[in-house]
This record gives C-alpha cells, sequence and structure tokens, in this order.
C-alpha cells in the first residue's frame, strides 16, 4: 500500500506525471484522463451515499468504491507493467458480482415498459448522475484501448456497474415509494 506522507510534491507542475510502473507523461493523456473520471464517478458515488439511500445499496456502494480504486490502480499501469508489479486488478469476479446484484435488485421490480426519466428520490438523481458519469468513463477506457492495450474486464466492469446504478436508482425508489417517471414520447 502506497503511503502519502506528503499531499504536494511540486512534480507535476510542469503539466506532468508518472503512471505507475514510472512512466512520464502530460495530465492530458488518455490514460489519465480515463482513470481521472473514475476518481470523478467513486466521487459521485460518494455524494449518493450521502443521500441516505436504502441500506442494501448503501452496502453494494462501499463494494463498488473499494472496487473503483482497484480498477484506478488497474488503469495506473501499462499491461507489461502488471506483470512486474503485484498491484490489485479488475478480474472476472468483480464483473460476475454486479451482475448477482443487477439479478438481485430486478428479482424485486416489474420490467420496464418505456424509458424512464432520470428523477425521483435525492438518492435515486444522485445515482443517475453516478451512472452518467460511469458511461462517460466507459467511452474514455474505450478510446484508450484502440492506443493502448486494457484489460478487458476493465471496460466489462464498466459497462455492469453502469447498468448496476441504473438499477439501483430504480430500486431506490422503490424502497422510497417514489413513482418513477416515464418518458412521454408524443410530448
Amino acid at each position: 500500500m502506497p503511503r502519502i506522507t506528503k499531499i504536494y510534491t511540486k512534480k507535476g507542475d510542469r503539466g506532468e506525471t508518472y503512471l505507475g510502473g514510472g512512466q512520464r507523461v502530460y495530465k492530458d493523456n488518455q490514460r489519465l484522463n480515463a482513470y481521472g473520471s473514475i476518481d470523478e464517478l467513486n466521487s459521485f458515488i460518494g455524494m449518493a451515499l450521502s443521500s441516505d439511500l436504502y441500506e442494501d445499496i448503501t452496502e453494494a456502494l462501499k463494494i463498488v468504491q473499494n472496487d473503483l480504486f482497484i480498477l484506478g490502480s488497474d488503469l495506473c499501469f501499462l499491461e507489461e507493467d502488471k506483470k512486474e508489479k503485484s498491484i490489485p486488478i479488475i478480474e472476472e469476479r468483480h464483473v460476475l458480482a454486479l451482475e448477482k446484484l443487477i439479478d438481485s435488485y430486478l428479482s424485486e421490480m416489474e420490467p420496464l415498459e418505456t424509458f424512464i426519466l432520470p428523477a425521483g428520490t435525492k438518492g435515486a438523481c444522485a445515482l443517475h448522475i453516478a451512472r452518467t458519469v460511469c458511461r462517460r468513463a466507459e467511452r474514455e477506457i474505450v478510446t484508450l484501448s484502440k492506443e493502448e492495450r486494457v484489460s478487458l474486464f476493465v471496460i466489462k466492469y464498466l459497462n455492469r456497474l453502469s447498468d448496476a446504478l441504473f438499477v439501483m436508482a430504480r430500486y431506490e425508489n422503490l424502497k422510497k415509494e417514489c413513482q418513477e417517471t416515464y418518458w412521454n414520447s408524443l410530448a
């Protein structure tokens, strides 16, 4: 585990930083954009957690936040550097855990017959915002994957997580007895 003894180092004052494997890159590097969006997503999930969410969702999101740190670590290292260092990475088990979570929530809900608007309780709305940030992070990682190798499980995890956040928002509304707002295609 890294030990943080000082917050500012002044090493990034010229717009450069280091990847986990020691490579120096500019701060607008696509890999940094990708894991910066993961950090943003984690912060939005933290905001959702402050919204008095249903207890089951709170527990699930605490695991997700930890997983997102693992995902950030996974992205911080080039694939070839992961062989040399023992770092946490996103694995198939993380994806499967999200699928199990989604299925569990969906088993208590009616299937959707039309689109819903991102609305409802404060917590559900925060989860919808986190979902959209998750989708952006996924797009940024797909862009990165066209330039450099990226673990397939990273992309799969984010794809499932955005689905999970959508289902959690619906579940939050269900448990708080807040009616979903359906899209009116004729409006």
